[in-house]
């Protein structure tokens, strides 16, 4: 791999596309116009006058929820970019970046399928790098697809839905030989022995990293995704996404939980040690053939049968993912961490299957 260690520029205004680089972004009324001290009129906005709690608009720019993430997470209010769920966010990098019947992005299955699902609404070209067999990635084949067109590698740490975290030697290589974005889902960070490569973010320009307040933070209701990246990457997709795309309902209940976050870890905790006697029961049934290790709030299982297991599984009124379609997945099932008590209840059901 010594061969590809170099450093490559990142230029960023070649990879905007051209459309994007001329446009005039919409100004919305709460745009124009800055919250001042004083109690205010608002007569600007066609809104309902009649005080309910939600008949204004929201924060366009989400900067209270922004300011306590940046204390929280030690990343400037500027390098932060909020969104109706990751997927939003995700597809803003591709309408800013990604030229539709020109560009390619790669992917590295398996992993989170919506990249891919994105990469064809946009008329992008996905091109499939496959993991190995320790769910690594082919660093070397993922840089001999590389091409002029090439705009972004996604990369999924801890992976979805293997468990695994991407060795930090993997990630720096394609950092710095890849003169595109180098996306890092970091939706599951927060189970990981690991720590986020947000410590890193202002060292590697071409860096983006996504996290959610989904899973650890238990708010997946409200659909509330994040993006961390350079004040630039930052600006260029403020420009283009829509002016209210964060409610005031997800903005408020999103403070409402970031400002106990002591909760939030000893809930983490408690979905880490019951992760650690899940893995353990799961050794002992009978046809569960490998039981993966995990950085995330999941376990990757492989079985005898997956489909003949996922059905006994819904026949006793549990749910879990089947994989066995995805590549390097067959007969593998995906259980998420529940309860102490959906746990035992999983395990008991496995052992009389």
């Amino acid at each position: 791999m010594e061969k590809y260690l170099k450093e490559t520029k990142m230029d960023l205004d070649k990879l905007i596309r051209d459309n994007i680089k001329t446009m005039q972004s919409y100004s919305s009324a709460r745009d124009e116009f800055q919250d001042a001290e004083e109690k205010m009129i608002y007569l600007d906005a066609n809104e309902n006058p009649n005080e309910n709690g939600i008949n204004r608009y929201p924060d366009t720019q989400q900067k209270s929820v922004k300011k306590l993430l940046s204390e929280i997470k030690k990343v400037s209010k500027n390098q932060i970019l909020l969104g109706n769920g990751s997927d939003e966010v995700l597809d803003l990098l591709f309408r800013a970046f990604c030229e539709p019947n020109k560009d390619n992005v790669i992917t590295l299955p398996p992993t989170y399928g919506m990249y891919g699902v994105l990469a064809n609404l946009n008329a992008i070209e996905n091109k499939e790098v496959l993991l190995n067999d320790e769910f690594e990635p082919n660093v070397e084949q993922i840089l001999s697809e590389v091409n002029e067109n090439t705009k972004i590698i996604f990369l999924c740490s801890p992976n979805n839905p293997t468990g695994n975290s991407i060795s930090d030697e993997s990630i720096v290589t394609l950092l710095k030989n890849f003169n595109g974005l180098v996306v890092l889902d970091e939706a599951y960070i927060d189970f990981s022995s690991k720590e986020s490569w947000l410590t890193e973010i202002n060292d590697y320009p071409n860096l983006v990293i996504f996290q959610t307040l989904s899973k650890a933070y238990g708010m997946a209701g409200i659909r509330l995704g994040i993006l961390y990246a350079s004040i630039e990457i930052i600006a260029v997709l403020n420009k283009i996404k829509p002016p209210y795309n964060v409610n005031i309902l997800t903005q408020n209940k999103a403070l409402e939980k970031l400002e106990n976050t002591k909760k939030i870890f000893k809930q983490v905790s408690g979905i880490q040690i019951e992760k650690e006697f899940l893995f353990k029961q799961l050794l002992q049934v009978k046809f569960i053939e490998k039981v993966y290790p995990s950085d995330a709030n999941f376990i990757l299982i492989k079985v005898d049968n997956a489909n003949k297991r996922y059905q006994q599984l819904l026949e006793n009124g549990i749910v879990i993912r089947n994989r066995t379609t995805q590549p390097l997945c067959e007969n593998c099932l995906r259980i998420t961490i529940g309860t102490s008590a959906e746990n035992l209840k999983l395990i008991n059901t496995l052992k009389v299957l």
